[in-house]
């Protein structure tokens, strides 16, 4: 690649970027380096919660902007300033299966940014007293089935309207990037772990990989959704992937029901979210047939159970050995004996709190 790369395009964006070097000394960056230690972390937050607000409450200057535009093109432009570094990018690219000069029309698209797009921006800053976590709310008891009702509707929602979008098929082509920290992690490496399931375990991961018609979040989780006044809101979708919806809803529901031996005192009130959650989730499917949809997400949901005890990412909150095999128990009959509806396997599991 690197051979058929136009000298005068390198030089070109030398010159663009070494201009705009010149900008970054008269811009007072401030830094927040995170770390390993608390403090670090806190200062990193403080330090951002105090920037977007000093945004939200007032105007920043057209000067201020520009400066930080040039920053961030600047440092996309220093990527691609060698005919090794261009035929990288074009690998990733197709990689990526992104169309060529994608990333150049984004580094140019920031040149379209205002001081009042900022404002606007800032201004949706999600205050963490009105924005409570819901991770943090079902762990302490505090459970609203028709908050998660609105989940899943509004994980539906997000899924329909997805589906019918074409494009979104091509932007998000990440298979690179979600089989090896979703499925890898989660569904091989468990079925490692119980060798008797590992033919029930591939047929999961290649059914998954075969129904892919909507955009997915990847890490639909209580720690990754926060209460807002209107309505939930999802956060880091950093494994987002053009696949399978059902797996969205299994990952969900999966943390329901293992708070249920978490917080067993509570596990009414997080079966009966599960409830609300998948009933509204399904009245809502419009893309393709809810039976087959359930059907899926009913197969992913044992082998997710399962995953978070003896897969590479285990949930952190169940520790005991009892408890732990509780969810092995569960999950195996299950994973050996597959059903297709997800009100059978929470009957299940309500069944074995009682126990």
């Amino acid at each position: 690649l690197a051979s058929n790369l136009d000298l005068s395009a390198i030089e070109h964006e030398m010159a663009e970027t070494i201009a705009m070097q010149r900008t970054y000394v008269h811009y007072d960056a401030r830094g927040f380096g995170m770390g390993t230690r608390g403090e670090n972390l806190e200062n990193a937050q403080a330090g951002i919660v105090a920037d977007v607000r000093s945004f939200r409450d007032g105007t920043p200057s057209a000067a201020d902007v520009e400066r930080v535009v040039n920053i961030a093109r600047g440092a996309a432009l220093m990527r691609r300033m060698t005919r090794i570094s261009l035929a990288y990018e074009a690998g990733i690219e197709v990689m990526r299966e992104e169309q060529p000069g994608d990333e150049r029309r984004f580094v140019d698209s920031l040149r379209a940014v205002r001081a009042e797009d900022v404002k606007r921006v800032s201004s949706a800053y999600l205050d963490p007293d009105r924005h409570p976590l819901w991770k943090v709310e079902l762990s302490e008891g505090r459970i609203d089935p028709t908050f998660a009702a609105a989940v899943g509707a509004t994980l539906a929602k997000i899924h329909a309207v997805s589906a019918a979008d074409a494009t979104l098929a091509r932007q998000f082509s990440t298979d690179h990037i979600f089989i090896p920290i979703r499925l890898d992690p989660y569904l091989a490496a468990t079925a490692v772990k119980h060798p008797d399931c590992a033919a029930r375990f591939n047929t999961l991961i290649a059914q998954t990989l075969a129904n892919k018609n909507a955009l997915v979040h990847g890490d639909v989780s209580p720690k990754n959704i926060l209460i807002g006044p209107q309505g939930p809101v999802f956060l880091d979708a950093e494994c987002a992937w053009w696949g399978d919806p059902a797996f969205d809803l299994a990952f969900c529901l999966n943390h329901l029901l293992l708070k249920c031996v978490w917080r067993p005192q509570w596990s009414a009130g997080y079966l009966e979210s599960f409830d609300a959650l998948a009933a509204s989730y399904l009245e809502s499917v419009n893309w393709e047939s809810r039976d087959a949809i359930e059907a899926r997400a009913a197969g992913l949901l044992p082998g997710l159970n399962l995953a978070r005890i003896d897969g590479k990412s285990p949930v952190e909150y169940i520790t005991e050995d009892a408890d732990k095999e509780k969810v092995r128990r569960i999950a195996r009959r299950f994973l050996l004996d597959p059903v297709a509806s997800l009100s059978v396997i929470r009957v299940d599991w309500a069944k074995e709190m009682d126990t």
